[in-house]
């Protein structure tokens, strides 16, 4: 862990420095107003590091930290690649040397592109789209089942109380017989859920409400994690079944536990009849649910890259890194997550829950 801190680190700083001297070329203000404005740019990486030793401060600053830290950590990527292309233009001739060097025009350009994708992007994460999946089995149900889907809560400093109370209203008046989650309930620290009651927004839902582990109970401490969802109304399974009527459910532990037992034990005593629906966080190895007979896989954890274009490296990752797939007999569903981790900014993605609707042929 620590080596990968390093890692990221290092990154991030490498970023810092290329963003920071090319809007110091780029302003066309005197030297201290470019002093300032880097040394803002400085505390906002600061924050993005320092959040990480956020029990140690008030809430309200946490929450900032975490707030400027993380969604600079976007705004810098995008900042990033815009400076690129502009380098790359200026080396084969199409972008002229005097753009990039105290100009007034391009600075106004770049800035207010920045404001209208992050504005939008903010707004667009706030309009949690509605997916509608139909879904048809030969196996046995006594009338078509209604599922309601969702992964990636990612409850915490950026989503609070107030914002998960708006997300079960909004579940709730589906009106389900199921509720499934797909992990990643938490974002990495339990400290704002307990100060603000979360976990009594989460007892509010109104139908049954099952949920598997992502990675980021493993982040926030698989501990604190789970007495956190014992303290809601959510069926936590790890690596363990349950029967609704025609319906089993498996939840599958997430990856981030090695010794998570695999698809094939799981299926273990499970009646093959039944409708088998199967809550594995991490889409890796479809294969799995497949050949042991699984009938609807639901996952999550993509974000499905969560702003563009690193969609299209998720895209690569995964056999399904986003929406409706099937594989043989078995049908699965990728969420790319009602909440988000980091930045409130939707670019190219949406912020979604699923609507299943499960009938018999």
């Amino acid at each position: 862990m620590a080596k990968f801190f390093i890692v990221a680190l290092t990154v991030m700083l490498v970023m810092q420095g290329f963003v920071t001297w090319h809007v110091w070329r780029v302003l066309p203000f005197s030297t201290p107003v470019k002093l300032i404005i880097v040394l803002l740019m400085l505390a906002a990486l600061g924050c993005m590091v320092l959040q990480f030793k956020s029990d140690s401060v008030p809430l309200g600053m946490a929450t900032a930290m975490y707030e400027i830290g993380n969604s600079w950590l976007i705004i810098m990527f995008y900042l990033l690649m815009t400076f690129l292309l502009l380098d790359i233009g200026r080396l084969i001739h199409l972008v002229p040397a005097t753009w990039l060097k105290s100009n007034g025009i391009t600075s106004l350009v770049i800035t207010g592109i920045m404001l209208v994708t992050f504005i939008g992007g903010n707004i667009h994460y706030h309009n949690k789209q509605r997916q509608e999946i139909k879904i048809t089995t030969n196996k046995h149900l006594e009338r078509p089942l209604k599922i309601v889907m969702l992964s990636d809560l990612h409850a915490g400093f950026h989503n609070p109380r107030a914002e998960v109370g708006r997300w079960v209203n909004m579940i709730n008046a589906e009106q389900a017989d199921l509720i499934l989650i797909a992990g990643d309930m938490i974002d990495g620290n339990v400290r704002p859920l307990l100060a603000q009651g979360t976990a009594d927004e989460l007892k509010r839902f109104n139908a049954p409400t099952i949920a598997c582990l992502g990675n980021h109970e493993y982040i926030t401490g698989i501990d604190k994690s789970i007495d956190l969802i014992n303290q809601t109304s959510i069926c936590l399974l790890r690596d363990s079944t349950i029967v609704i009527g025609d319906v089993t459910i498996i939840g599958r532990d997430d990856r981030s536990n090695r010794a998570r037992k695999s698809v094939e034990q799981l299926m273990q005593g499970v009646t093959r009849g039944n409708y088998i629906i199967m809550l594995d966080h991490q889409p890796f190895q479809l294969e799995e649910a497949e050949k042991n007979g699984v009938d609807l896989q639901l996952s999550g954890h993509t974000h499905r890259g969560q702003v563009w274009p690193l969609n299209w490296v998720t895209k690569k990752m995964y056999e399904c890194d986003y929406g409706q797939y099937r594989r043989g007999n078995t049908d699965y569903y990728v969420s790319s997550g009602l909440g988000i981790w980091g930045g409130k900014f939707r670019i190219g993605t949406d912020s979604e829950y699923a609507v299943i609707t499960v009938s018999p042929e």
